[in-house]
């Protein structure tokens, strides 16, 4: 997909305050239909999804076995009302816990 980025993730590593790079993350509407699929930069951050997509509820799935194993999979599901808006949907990543929020 190309054109304006309208849908970003970073992948943090919360215990030692660094990004994880080498994450795959797939993007995924609803009902499971994969839309994208990346790894996450040396920075964490995937930022290549752009226009076109269509506005409704997307999954984010990273893999996460290799980073966190405990938790091998984190799905963040959210709502994307207007696709004229940017979305960004990181995630902080930590052995026993994990946390995300709409970015900028």
């Amino acid at each position: 997909m190309g054109g304006r980025v309208t849908i970003s993730t970073h992948v943090l590593d919360a215990a030692r305050g660094r990004p994880f790079a080498g994450i795959t993350v797939a993007l995924q509407r609803r009902d499971g239909t994969e839309v994208a699929t990346a790894e996450t930069n040396a920075d964490g951050r995937i930022t290549g999804w752009g226009d076109g997509l269509e506005a409704g509820v997307y999954r984010l799935v990273f893999d996460t076995a290799q980073a966190a194993p405990f938790f091998p999979e984190v799905v963040l599901t959210f709502d994307y009302s207007d696709p004229a808006q940017h979305y960004h949907v990181p995630l902080l990543l930590s052995p026993f816990a994990y946390s995300t929020y709409r970015g900028s």
